[in-house]
């Protein structure tokens, strides 16, 4: 019944369920998770780490396309008294390629700047705060977001849609009472028709890190590693390590017809004839940075991409170490040059040599992987479902013809493994496990949809693998930006305190 019902937005994109369900073929999903702290250099510049990517349509807003752009990773609630903030000097874009060639066809550039209304005390706030912009938040911020064009003569143009105000973090319930009120006064309406968002919210990635970079340990599998654990000793349950952590959020609700290449969108007789997107975000820092003796920083020169992100955890678990920062300075259309690091994954060995009771997985010609990740998929008939083109590129894909499954957070949290094509990899919401997902691809346990579906391997238990963890630790919000409020200060749940009434 569950693959019937999630099955059914194909249909929105001129599928049949005939076609879907006695199709063979080749190549589908893969890869694994999140971008938290991926290379050498990011790890040690935090405002400029882009950390998640999320791009859906939701029930609430099926016309509107949102993408959900994190950075700044792990924030501890409580880490006064300078608290985490946008970076005054880095650029935050997300990119959009909606023909095909992995270049951008529009940018959304946000740029940041603080306000100090009174630097002679060392508080980030002085006082109870019911807006932005109250004048007991002492460390305001706010930006612009500018629309980046291609230009014909190879360049590019801006046009600037608006401004907006960042919500402080959530400190405590006397410096920040009330805070999903506070918050919902940072919610901003751009031109074009775009609704926007950007400050602090609870991270909504979840996977158990501890045991997951303890050598590759799963914990609901600790009797099966190379090392075994015993479980009434070391548990067999999965921690969500990210659980009680904030990030930053650059969020935005953008109109359908403003991101297809033809400006039309997805209903009627007249709808977009390229309905999938390619989707990736980044960071960008000036060349030159000069430390003054007086304790400021000036910063000058052209504008070098730092930070890069499409699909998840690709720096992390495909790319080598001496090649991560070198990645993230490169853009998405020239990742043919990585494209040996998809076809012969370090991590496929791993898993063979980590988990021998699992069958033996290939660990070559992973035409699989390279096609989820670098050019998308396209279904037996021929027709495109995240295809966007044989130019190989990291990006995360969305197919717009596909109708929103469930309303956000209750899509199955395995997506298109479990047959909900709504969900990852069909761009990423917030509830999809892109951990289980990604480890089952590539154990090659890729379950009996995908199976049937596409002719992909179901190896068994691989189908099985994952970390036991399968949800966020809070609830998403109904409506934008769906995020969960912060985690608070004062009740910080990472060392020992717990939700309040009035808490997150």
């Amino acid at each position: 019944m569950r693959t019937a019902r999630f099955l059914g937005p194909l249909m929105g994109a001129g599928l049949t369920l005939a076609i879907v369900a006695g199709a063979l073929g080749a190549s589908a999903p893969a890869a694994r998770a999140s971008s938290h702290r991926e290379a050498p250099l990011i790890g040690t510049d935090p405002q400029a780490d882009n950390t998640d990517l999320y791009a859906f349509r939701s029930t609430d807003s099926p016309d509107m396309v949102t993408i959900v752009a994190n950075y700044i990773p792990l924030v501890e609630p409580n880490s006064g008294p300078n608290f985490t903030s946008f970076g005054d000097d880095v650029r935050y874009e997300i990119h959009i390629d909606n023909d095909g060639d992995a270049k951008p066809d529009l940018s959304y550039r946000f740029t940041f700047e603080t306000h100090r209304q009174n630097p002679d005390t060392f508080l980030y706030i002085t006082g109870p705060v019911t807006s932005p912009t109250d004048p007991n938040f002492n460390l305001q911020q706010s930006y612009t977001v500018k629309k980046v064009l291609p230009s014909r003569n190879g360049g590019t143009y801006t046009e600037q849609l608006g401004t907006g105000v960042v919500p402080p973090v959530n400190v405590g319930p006397r410096s920040t009472p009330n805070y999903p009120a506070i918050a919902a006064q940072a919610v901003t309406q751009l031109d074009d028709g775009i609704t926007a968002f950007a400050g602090p919210r609870d991270d909504a990635f979840f996977a158990d890190l501890g045991s997951i970079f303890d050598l590759g340990g799963l914990r609901p599998f600790n009797s099966l590693h190379v090392i075994p654990l015993d479980a009434a000793q070391f548990g067999d349950k999965g921690i969500d390590g990210v659980s009680g952590y904030n990030t930053h959020t650059i969020s935005m609700q953008i109109p359908i017809s403003e991101l297809t290449a033809d400006g039309k969108g997805i209903d009627g007789a007249d709808a977009t004839k390229k309905p999938v997107i390619g989707i990736y975000a980044s960071a960008s820092r000036q060349s030159i940075r000069v430390l003054r003796r007086n304790g400021t920083v000036r910063n000058s020169g052209s504008w070098v991409q730092v930070s890069r992100l499409g699909n998840p955890l690709i720096n992390e678990v495909i790319i080598p170490l001496g090649e991560k920062d070198y990645w993230n300075s490169q853009k998405p259309s020239n990742d043919r040059q990585f494209q040996k690091y998809y076809e012969k994954p370090e991590l496929a060995g791993l898993v063979n040599f980590l988990y021998p009771a699992l069958e033996d997985v290939n660990t070559t010609g992973r035409a699989d992987l390279t096609a989820i990740l670098l050019t998308g998929v396209k279904l037996p008939d021929g027709s495109a479902f995240t295809f966007t083109g044989d130019r190989p590129a990291d990006l995360l894909r969305l197919n717009l013809a596909v109708a929103p499954s469930a309303p956000v957070g209750e899509g199955d949290p395995l997506g298109v493994i479990a047959g909900d094509l709504a969900g990852f990899p069909n761009g990423r919401r917030l509830e999809d496990d892109v951990t289980d997902i990604e480890l089952k691809a590539v154990a090659e346990g890729y379950g009996p949809v995908l199976n049937g579906l596409l002719g992909l391997p179901n190896r068994s238990p691989n189908n099985l693998v994952g970390d036991g963890v399968d949800a966020n630790d809070l609830d998403f919000l109904a409506s934008f930006p769906y995020q969960a409020t912060p985690h608070r200060g004062y009740d910080s749940l990472l060392h020992g305190g717990k939700k309040t009434p009035s808490g997150p």
